[in-house]
């Protein structure tokens, strides 16, 4: 399925679940916990000297954790208005600095990637795997590395997927297309078959997990929930198939790599400059 066979009412509505997160689970204390994991990711203790490409922003919030990381430049884009609308009030929030922009755009217009040049750090987290072109997007962000520069990509991984992707891939086409209340009735049992495993016990285990997620990310359990069952257009990857990709085509040696949970995380660095465009 290309991009282009995927019309506004064929994807998810990622930009009003990212508002909602913000309206009501944002707090200085996921502010923080979102750039102390960035920057543990990294390797780092702050950003200065680099600057951020932030590759369908979301939220916001690794923006702003890039930005309390003290990142020279940051560049923040999306797809989906409401998601730009969202980071705009996180970049409010910081004080609007002006080493801070934030537009829309899409990580398939080629032309549009042209125009903002290279970056030292590339960031794209559980975004080209929704694109419905994910190995074009993963193409297009990997030439907005800078030579030497680093490229931290989170993609769905089809290594651990249970049941199975295509068993996935059915849950979100219904899940799109239901009601609001079919919807919640979805989510209360996605929490029952899979966080739960149909055992009332489990539910200490769950909270636990829940507390761990939020000092992972910052991120909110529901929120990664309805990501998860909704997020349409959508694409497994192979973890060694991506790691083969990038070192094939542009050269880029792993750094960093972190498995088991649905998204895998890659931290890449280039070696040298993008490869040059086919005639």
């Amino acid at each position: 399925m290309t991009f282009a066979e995927n019309s506004a009412s064929d994807r998810y509505e990622f930009g009003a679940n990212w508002a909602s997160f913000v309206d009501n689970h944002y707090s200085a204390e996921r502010r923080r916990m979102a750039t102390d994991k960035l920057l543990s990711f990294l390797g780092k203790t702050s950003l200065e000297g680099m600057d951020f490409l932030d590759i369908g922003s979301g939220s916001g919030l690794h923006s702003l954790a890039a930005f309390d990381a003290k990142a020279d430049r940051i560049h923040s884009f999306d797809l989906d208005p409401l998601s730009v609308t969202t980071t705009g009030k996180l970049r409010h929030l910081a004080g609007d600095p002006p080493n801070w922009t934030v537009e829309r755009g899409n990580v398939l217009d080629a032309v549009y990637l042209e125009t903002l040049g290279t970056w030292s750090l590339v960031y794209s987290w559980g975004v080209l795997h929704h694109t419905g072109a994910m190995w074009q997007a993963v193409e297009n962000a990997a030439r907005r590395v800078a030579p030497g520069g680093l490229f931290f990509i989170a993609l769905y991984s089809s290594n651990v997927v249970k049941p199975s992707a295509e068993f996935w891939l059915d849950v979100k086409r219904r899940y799109n297309a239901s009601s609001p209340r079919r919807r919640r009735w979805m989510e209360y049992w996605y929490i029952w078959r899979f966080d739960l495993g149909r055992n009332p016990l489990q539910l200490p285990q769950l909270v636990k997990r829940i507390h761990e997620k939020k000092k992972g990310r910052g991120m909110s359990y529901m929120t990664d929930i309805r990501d998860w069952l909704g997020g349409w257009p959508m694409e497994f990857a192979d973890d060694q198939a991506v790691i083969d990709f990038l070192k094939e085509r542009f050269d880029f040696e792993l750094v960093r790599i972190s498995t088991g949970e649905a998204c895998t995380e890659f931290l890449f660095q280039s070696t040298s400059g993008p490869p040059s465009k086919p005639a």
